[in-house]
């Protein structure tokens, strides 16, 4: 057989490992010392871990008569440089990775031993085979990420859940490839979710109608009412209240921890970022100005004489709505909506979620929790950009030359 038909996994090959206390100029003596040699470089992989390097080179066998003296060579360098060695003879590359790639994202605080042996059991009795781990976030919470070949991604994702549930940890299971890092469009629910509060609450307690408000919103929850007739039945309560208290309920206004940090880092890498309300305009305009969003639709209080006339105007943002604005955002965006990212917390946004490319259900009921393709449910909104493969290193460059 010719050297052109010689399959590559029949090519004699050398695993070349090098461990030790990491320090300047490592990577580069390996690779002087290997070249005196005439090999080629199949595969690399280098691992730091609190100062300590792992360092593997798959490089192709040296011309005949010279091995002995590589190896030789080699383990002297690395005496040299107070480092191990190790050499593998072999033939060919990596195992072929199976079909069916996805990315494993886990969120735990703390992420505990028990919890990462469960996932990895988990993937293994799936089918998966965990190809590669790496560290997103080591705070404010610890996210990693595994690489999972030879199992699809929705298998993966509904295997996973219930173990998730049980460890008290947050896992997102998204499809591997170049769209992940492609998904320029975030959309998110406003109430409970960028900001701490229910905006129309704010308003109930300036109107002196927080516990009526209360038993609306209470009847709506037992189904008596569905979110429209509950919007009409709660905006009445406000009638006659002076236009002057909008200023005051967005002074009022909370964001969620962690989400400025979300905004500045998406804006930063490109994305764009709308919000979709059941609340009111008068809020969510505020919001967009302030924070720089590209998009942002919400209900609307009218006005007239200076005072609320307890009625809302406009298209009305329901659950529908919300899943509608997503698809109209994506569009004037030019984004594909299997590209688009949503976040809410209540039934309400159930659509949206279930309408985008992923669904993220940030601290929400149980219901919502199992309906969305993954869930965070610590108190930071920036943890989100864990999901989408975001370092904490990249969060920390856009808090250095970003303000918003």
């Amino acid at each position: 057989m010719s050297a052109s038909q010689t399959s590559s996994s029949d090519v004699p090959t050398l695993l070349v490992k090098i461990f030790g206390k990491d320090s300047p100029g490592i990577t580069a003596g390996l690779f002087d010392t290997l070249a005196a040699y005439s090999v080629d470089v199949v595969d690399i992989e280098q691992v730091v871990t609190r100062g300590r390097m792992v360092l593997c080179a798959l490089v192709t066998e040296p011309p005949p008569g010279l091995e002995g003296d590589l190896r030789a060579t080699v383990h002297s360098w690395a005496e040299s440089m107070k480092m191990q060695a190790e050499i593998i003879s072999g033939l060919g590359d990596n195992r072929p990775r199976g079909l069916g790639r996805s990315l494993v994202t886990v969120l735990g605080h703390p992420l505990t031993a028990e919890a990462t042996a469960a996932i990895a059991a988990r993937i293994t009795k799936t089918g998966g085979n965990i190809d590669r781990i790496f560290r997103l976030a080591k705070y404010p919470v610890t996210a990693v990420e595994f690489a999972v070949s030879g199992v699809e991604t929705e298998p993966l994702r509904t295997a996973l859940a219930p173990d998730a549930a049980k460890l008290g940890i947050d896992v997102a299971v998204v499809a591997a490839g170049l769209y992940r890092r492609a998904q320029r469009l975030v959309v998110m629910d406003v109430d409970s979710t960028l900001i701490q509060d229910e905006v129309i609450e704010l308003f109930a307690a300036h109107a002196g109608c927080e516990d009526q408000v209360a038993e609306v919103t209470a009847a709506a929850m037992r189904g008596e009412l569905d979110f429209e007739q509950s919007l009409h039945a709660r905006v009445a309560l406000l009638a006659g209240l002076d236009a002057s208290v909008v200023d005051k309920v967005r002074s009022e206004v909370r964001l969620t921890p962690g989400a400025r940090t979300l905004i500045r880092t998406l804006k930063r890498l490109g994305y764009q970022v709308g919000v979709v309300s059941g609340g009111f305009t008068q809020v969510t305009d505020d919001l967009k100005e302030r924070l720089g969003l590209d998009f942002a639709q919400a209900n609307t209080l009218e006005i007239v004489d200076g005072k609320l006339t307890g009625k809302v105007t406009g298209e009305i943002v329901d659950r529908a709505g919300k899943a509608r604005l997503l698809r109209r955002f994506a569009a004037e965006a030019g984004v594909p909506l299997s590209q688009t990212v949503a976040i809410g917390d209540g039934a309400n946004d159930l659509d949206m979620l279930n309408a985008a490319g992923l669904g993220v259900a940030f601290n929400a009921k149980p219901v919502v929790r199992q309906a969305a393709h993954t869930a965070v449910n610590f108190p930071f909104l920036d943890t989100v950009l864990y999901l989408l493969g975001i370092t904490r290193e990249e969060v920390e460059a856009a808090d250095t030359h970003n303000t918003v």
